[in-house]
């Protein structure tokens, strides 16, 4: 399954993301991340699922980069880290993420943001 959404990693927070209002920036968009997936109600299953994110290439990048690195590894020196997205979805879907035993992940660019879920047979 599809959704149009572009993936937030889960931000490194302290005691005080817990009240300050307002919130930090990157808490912010965690938190909206995390309403958006549910009102989108996507579903990751316990096990044998693969999760795709597509991570949206910058603007100021010219149309040629742009076309070299569509599909490629998201492999940038700066992060955000692939366990960080994962994280950050897991939360949104579940109370208790650690139910998610057998997952296959990955992050690629792309020209918008994207979540992609297949659903693969579990051994």
């Amino acid at each position: 399954m599809e959704y149009l959404i572009t993936p937030i990693a889960k931000p490194r927070m302290t005691q005080s993301d817990k009240w300050r209002d307002p919130p930090r920036e990157p808490v912010h968009k965690y938190w909206a991340f995390c309403l958006r997936c549910q009102l989108l109600k996507i579903e990751l299953s316990f096990s044998g699922a693969m999760v795709t994110f597509i991570i949206p290439m910058p603007e100021s990048w010219s149309d040629e980069k742009r076309k070299m690195f569509d599909g490629k590894p998201h492999q940038s020196k700066k992060g955000p880290d692939l366990d960080n997205f994962l994280k950050a979805l897991g939360d949104a879907l579940y109370k208790n993420d650690s139910c998610i035993w057998d997952i296959h992940v990955r992050k690629i660019w792309g020209y918008e943001g994207k979540i992609i879920i297949e659903t693969r047979e579990s051994k």
